[in-house]
């Protein structure tokens, strides 16, 4: 099978969807339950509680996390019920869909291995950096951003289901990059279109790559997303690092230089390096 374009491996990815030889990814049985449970008002902590400690693993993966130096309050949690009240429905549930995206990015076989650790990795790297960066940004919700960081390459999970059977990209590592960050953005709308997610979210992987994007009013998960990205890639030969930062209007809507290195404001290095560690 060859393909001539991105375009013609799209129509690939569709005709594979409507066959039902493909599935885009969906979120955890756990993780849809407590966004359902968040999203109504009348849940309590006991109720939301009682929903997380069916995943054993999970919860202790959150109470690990809310007693970590970004969380932790003047006592230790125990349970999940003194979790949730402490944190509150709505943290809880970002939190534990943040928790769940590892289950996502492992490979079925060994072949892709590398390349799920790496789109795991850089998508760590980028919600640990949008999450410090709403230091700048008090209208924007910390753990929001750092779930914005960990779906933005969450296209390019279809894309290396597919090539495992495809020679032309699976046995040409520097045809299956450019395919990888030509086709996951508009692949991560596909999904995102699924998902039961708020809209200033659902916009992140397709649009955290559109350089020329200038929305009018405060600065969105997107603007964060494509900063953080931006940073991360300093000094790599990413084909994004060609762009001139000056242009890309997230900086300013920020507050920031377009040369800055975010690593050297104040604080910011120390949180993202306590975000990362929430995954490790």
């Amino acid at each position: 099978m060859q393909f001539n374009s991105v375009q013609d491996f799209l129509n690939h990815v569709q005709q594979e969807l409507d066959a039902n030889r493909l599935a885009l990814p969906v979120l955890p049985d756990v993780a849809l339950r407590v966004r359902e449970a968040v999203s109504s008002l009348d849940t309590s902590a006991k109720e939301l509680a009682e929903i997380i400690v069916t995943d054993v693993a999970l919860s202790t993966r959150l109470i690990y996390v809310a007693n970590s130096p970004l969380y932790r309050g003047t006592s230790e949690i125990k349970n999940i019920q003194m979790a949730v009240s402490r944190l509150g429905n709505k943290m809880v549930g970002t939190l534990i869909t943040s928790l769940v995206m590892h289950q996502m990015f492992r490979p079925s076989s060994k072949l892709l291995e590398a390349h799920f650790r790496k789109t795991w990795e850089q998508s760590i790297n980028v919600s640990s950096i949008s999450r410090a960066l709403t230091s700048l940004t008090p209208h924007l919700n910390k753990d929001e951003a750092m779930l914005a960081g960990l779906i933005h390459q969450i296209g390019k999970l279809p894309i290396l289901t597919l090539v495992e059977n495809l020679p032309e990209f699976r046995d040409s590592p520097s045809r299956m990059e450019k395919l990888l960050e030509k086709a996951h953005p508009p692949i991560g709308k596909m999904i995102m279109d699924t998902w039961a997610f708020p809209e200033s979210l659902k916009q992140v992987p397709s649009e955290y790559v559109n350089f020329d994007r200038n929305e009018d009013g405060s600065a969105d998960y997107v603007d964060v997303v494509q900063v953080a990205f931006l940073q991360s890639i300093q000094g790599t030969d990413h084909p994004a690092c060609r762009v001139d930062f000056s242009t890309v209007s997230a900086f300013s809507k920020l507050g920031l230089a377009s040369d800055i290195e975010v690593l050297e404001i104040e604080g910011i290095s120390d949180e993202i390096e306590l975000t990362k560690s929430m995954f490790s």
